[in-house]
């Protein structure tokens, strides 16, 4: 048995922060036309299954974190269910990081949700040897809970700006194109970004104050490279709201900066230095932590994948030899009855903190997109 290739996997871990990423991907899976598989993970003897009536499984007891895992994947299918996605569930056991990234072969993209506590994302994110994007071999989005301040965080339904940290590397390239037709697949506006640390020019080194005749020669070199980088984009996308800017500072700055005013940043994966080297090491965690908006990641064996082939653009999933699910050790699929409507809509009012009333007249996208948890693209 074979993975459907266009389906988006999404991780649960009966967190709110994994709900929420569930209410993501369905949302997204929905505008998209793509399946949706919901996969809850849980190892033993160490894992203590979050149950439902505030009270923890016994370590070791297998029975009941199956059990748990089934209520759990019951509950975040009422959330699909919701939005008119049908979705199909898999438990998986074990080490979720090395099972994640042999799935990652199957899937056109995985969504996963971060701020949550020491649960599947910690497991996921919380170190560079184990952490899912520097690995996986189909794009990652990581999707935040809450701010710097633990206050909840409310996103956009319908996806109105994206914006793409840009640089000369492949992986810079394939982000800049893969952000372009995300973009223009929401009929969103795009701004590609390029963060540029000043230096002072005379002294060859990092100067905290280069003359402001000195900076601005840096800055419009780089934003000529840039512009020649997006010009390909124009002639692809015509009809694509393309914006331009370089920014002095650090990539993890500029990008979480733009999080605030965008529903969705895009990043690569690898590289020397800039926007490409933030998934690997202490930068990749700021702006992954920091981020108010999904991060959408471009993983670097995505990218070498779909460059073996020549392509322009990689295709979803990597072009690698898929595996089945009897040949992924601690996979399996299970089928599990829906949440009721009641749990959908108490975990909708959890996650979101201006969920709005189930009325179709105070949203405008409500014949193609879902009305909780999110906002009228004209919201600002």
């Amino acid at each position: 048995m074979t993975m459907d290739n266009k389906a988006v996997l999404v991780g649960v871990d009966g967190t709110d922060a994994s709900y929420k990423a569930v209410w993501w991907a369905a949302n997204y899976a929905k505008h998209a036309g793509l399946t949706l598989q919901i996969v809850c993970a849980y190892s033993l003897p160490s894992y203590a299954a979050v149950s439902f009536d505030a009270t923890y499984t016994a370590l070791g007891d297998d029975a009941v974190a199956h059990t748990d895992a089934q209520e759990i994947l019951s509950r975040a299918k009422a959330i699909a269910d919701e939005q008119g996605v049908d979705a199909s569930t898999l438990i998986v056991t074990g080490d979720p990081s090395s099972v994640f990234v042999e799935l990652s072969r199957n899937y056109n993209l995985i969504v996963i949700g971060n701020r949550g506590k020491g649960g599947l994302a910690e497991r996921l994110l919380g170190t560079t040897s184990s952490s899912l994007p520097a690995y996986a071999y189909c794009p990652i989005v990581v999707v935040p809970f809450t701010d710097d301040e633990d206050k909840l965080l409310h996103l956009n339904n319908v996806i109105t700006r994206v914006v793409v940290g840009s640089d000369e590397s492949k992986w810079g390239l394939k982000a800049l194109e893969i952000a372009a037709d995300f973009a223009n697949s929401w009929d969103a506006d795009l701004t590609v970004l390029s963060a540029v640390p000043v230096y002072s020019a005379s002294s060859g080194v990092f100067s905290l104050a280069p003359s402001q005749e000195e900076t601005d020669k840096i800055l419009a070199s780089y934003l000529d490279d840039l512009k020649v980088r997006v010009e390909p984009i124009h002639k692809q996308y015509p009809n694509l709201v393309i914006r331009t800017e370089v920014v002095p500072g650090s990539a993890v700055d500029t990008l979480t900066h733009a999080s605030s005013t965008n529903d969705v940043v895009v990043v690569g994966s690898r590289g020397r230095g800039g926007f490409t080297g933030l998934i690997l090491g202490s930068t990749s965690q700021g702006l992954i932590q920091h981020a108010t908006s999904p991060v959408y990641v471009v993983p670097r064996k995505y990218v070498e994948a779909a460059e073996r082939e020549m392509d322009a653009t990689p295709q979803s999933p990597a072009d690698v030899p898929i595996k089945s699910l009897e040949d992924i050790m601690g996979v399996q699929k299970v089928e599990v009855p829906t949440g009721s409507h009641q749990q959908a809509e108490e975990i909708d009012t959890a996650i979101d903190p201006l969920r709005p009333d189930h009325d179709d007249s105070q949203n405008d996208h409500s014949d193609t997109t879902p009305n909780v948890p999110g906002k009228d693209a004209s919201e600002e």
